[in-house]
């Protein structure tokens, strides 16, 4: 059964909110809103990726079609440099965003820093009464909700259908039978069996989950990447390389990653859904059949794949915080998820999304769903996404071997204790 805000009650819904918020008066912003009627520009920074931000630029520019005298400003703000070009936009408020697309573990930081507008309050319900309770977390701060999420995700398992077969192996469920696997496909096909990267350590998350760890205990303000957990899977990352599982590279990891995947130079690679279309795009997935996708192989301990996502959130200091705010709730709305969800095999955030034909018929969603019901959820802290880069340096010493696991292990706790002040 259909469920949620269809387009046209949409609109109703949006323009009544607008003339909620006082007639003919100025916003919050100091936009004039004749009559309830939104106005200005909205300018929205995203971070999707190159094979996804044609479809959401083209999504965000149809909210002209509601507002017809709103004027939506597209920018596409790479991935890795987001972060802090956010933070400076917002710190100098200058040519910052009204609304951004912040990756989950940046919201925190942001709203601590006091740089987000609270989500309205009715808006604020409707994310804790209708969407997935794991999507919702990762919006709110000190109890308050600052960002909506727009979709949700995890890692898993790609894998080349013909090259396992051809080798005579099944997806692997373990790490060791990953190894196994790859000895098979080598002797077969001469080619690698997984593409591990290198350069980012959010790859490193399944291999220390795998061992029973994790970054940090945030309820115990203790840090935990440096305990024995966290040195076996410095020590798994190590082994994968060293014993010929897999290749790695230190730089440029997600062109290195997807290019030796799609050529079938590398039969496996771990990556989300937000590669799926990315990935439709190679040689060896012209039949997209030939593309599968298991669970992220388990540690000695278990399997475990982190909790990832991209939330939308309003810049507190934005000029049109109304239009702003219409323009988050329109993005994340029932009908706009379905859309890029058919279009992109990104997974939704709204719980009823998943009962609608077009993700229920989408075979990636359906894997991953169940993949980001059991996904490990990250510690929403502010200092998330500030632990990642000492992480990262220390992961690519120690997979590349210019460090010893258990140097890149004490290393790593060493940083993190200097960004988590008065942590154990």
């Amino acid at each position: 059964m259909r469920r949620g805000i269809a387009a046209t009650a949409l609109v109703a819904t949006l323009a009544l909110a607008a003339t909620a918020c006082g007639g003919d008066t100025k916003g919050d912003g100091g936009e004039t809103k004749a009559g309830g009627e939104l106005s200005g520009t909205v300018t929205w920074w995203d971070t999707s990726n190159e094979a996804e931000k044609a479809s959401f630029q083209k999504i965000a520019e149809a909210f002209t079609a509601k507002h017809p005298k709103v004027t939506v400003k597209y920018v596409n703000v790479p991935y890795g440099d987001a972060q802090n070009k956010v933070k400076n936009a917002f710190s100098s408020g200058s040519d910052a965003p009204d609304v951004i697309r912040a990756d989950v573990g940046w919201v925190a930081d942001f709203a601590s820093l006091q740089y987000l507008d609270e989500v309205p309050a009715e808006t604020a319900k409707k994310v804790d009464a209708e969407f997935l309770a794991q999507a919702a977390a990762s919006g709110k701060y000190e109890g308050k909700t600052y960002a909506v999420p727009q979709v949700i995700d995890t890692l898993g398992l790609f894998y080349n259908k013909k090259m396992l077969a051809d080798a005579g192996v099944q997806p692997p469920k373990t790490l060791e039978e990953l190894k196994t696997a790859a000895a098979a496909i080598k002797a077969k096909s001469g080619k690698a069996g997984l593409y591990l990267r290198g350069d980012d350590s959010y790859w490193f998350l399944p291999l220390i989950y795998g061992e029973g760890g994790d970054l940090v205990d945030a309820k115990n303000k203790t840090v935990t990447v440096d305990n024995a957990a966290g040195v076996k899977a410095f020590k798994t990352a190590r082994d994968l390389v060293t014993s010929g599982a897999a290749i790695t590279n230190a730089t440029d990891g997600w062109t290195n990653m997807q290019t030796a995947f799609k050529s079938g130079e590398a039969a496996m690679m771990i990556n989300g859904p937000w590669a799926v279309a990315d990935s439709y795009a190679g040689d060896q997935f012209k039949d997209k059949a030939n593309l599968g996708i298991a669970p992220v192989p388990a540690g000695s301990v278990k399997a475990g794949a982190p909790q990832g996502g991209h939330d939308l959130a309003v810049y507190a200091g934005s000029k049109n915080r109304d239009a702003a705010h219409a323009f988050v709730e329109y993005m994340t709305s029932q009908e706009v998820q379905v859309q890029t969800a058919k279009e992109l095999s990104v997974l939704p955030t709204r719980t009823a999304a998943y009962e609608q034909p077009d993700v229920k018929g989408n075979e990636m969603v359906q894997f991953f769903k169940p993949a980001v019901d059991k996904a490990v959820e990250r510690a929403w802290i502010p200092e998330n996404g500030s632990l990642f880069e000492p992480l990262k340096v220390e992961y690519t010493k120690a997979i590349t071997g210019a460090s010893s696991p258990e140097d890149a292990a004490k290393s790593a706790g060493v940083e993190f204790r200097k960004i988590l002040k008065g942590w154990k």
